[in-house]
Formats: structure tokens, sequence, C-alpha cells
């Protein structure tokens, strides 16, 4: 089990970036794949982006390739999410989360083992 904490959320103009981290702690952070999902009002939680253990492979969904970048920092025990080019629609509890399996990224939570509280993100119009 790895126990996770996100930080740096917060309330953004549109056009705007903004860097979300987790902190991991507990188990070898490395032999762990890392995901941020969100969750916005009223929505089903949707996997953003995730990472492999070695963090050479990364998986986007469509509505943010090009704006989000995942990376981490094996040595720190930390994962980290760069937006930029913010949308309103980016609006949502973004949450960290870690996955023991031993295949690819999952595409859905049910891949994933430990969960994060969340960090609010609000993009302003």
């Amino acid at each position: 089990q790895v126990q996770l904490v996100e930080s740096g959320g917060g309330l953004v103009q549109a056009g705007g970036s903004l860097r979300v981290s987790c902190a991991a702690s507990g188990r070898t952070f490395s032999g762990y794949i890392m995901g941020w999902f969100r969750q916005a009002p009223g929505k089903e939680r949707e996997l953003v982006a995730g990472i492999s253990r070695s963090g050479i492979l990364t998986y986007y969904a469509d509505s943010v390739k090009g704006r989000f970048a995942i990376s981490r920092d094996n040595a720190k025990n930390m994962v980290y999410l760069q937006m930029k080019s913010l949308k309103p629609e980016d609006t949502a509890v973004y949450y960290c989360t870690a996955s023991s399996g031993t295949g690819t990224i999952p595409l859905d939570e049910n891949g994933y083992d430990d969960w994060g509280r969340g960090t609010q993100v609000t993009v302003s119009s």
C-alpha cells in the first residue's frame, strides 16, 4: 500500500497554467504505475494521464493532449501534472492514484489500488 497526498490545486483563469503534485509514501514508489484522475460535479471520474514505473511511457486523455504533462521523480517519490492552456471544463477535483498491476497503464479506475484525497482545480472563464 502507498499513501498519496496531492497539493497545488487552486483557482486559475482560463488560459493559465497550474501544476499539481502528489507525494507518495509507504511501499517502493518506483514499483507503481501512477495516474491522475479528475471528477467534475455531476460527472464520473475520468483518467486524465498515466505514467509507467520508469516514466518512459505516458497516457493522456484526448481532452488534455498537448496541454497537460505528467512526470515523476522516483528519487523523491513524487508525481506531477503540469497543466497549461486551462479551460473552464478542466474544473474538477484531481486525484492521484497508484497501480501495482503488472501490465500497461490501466485506463479504468478499477486498475488502481491506492488513492489520494484529491485537490480542487477551478478554472474561471
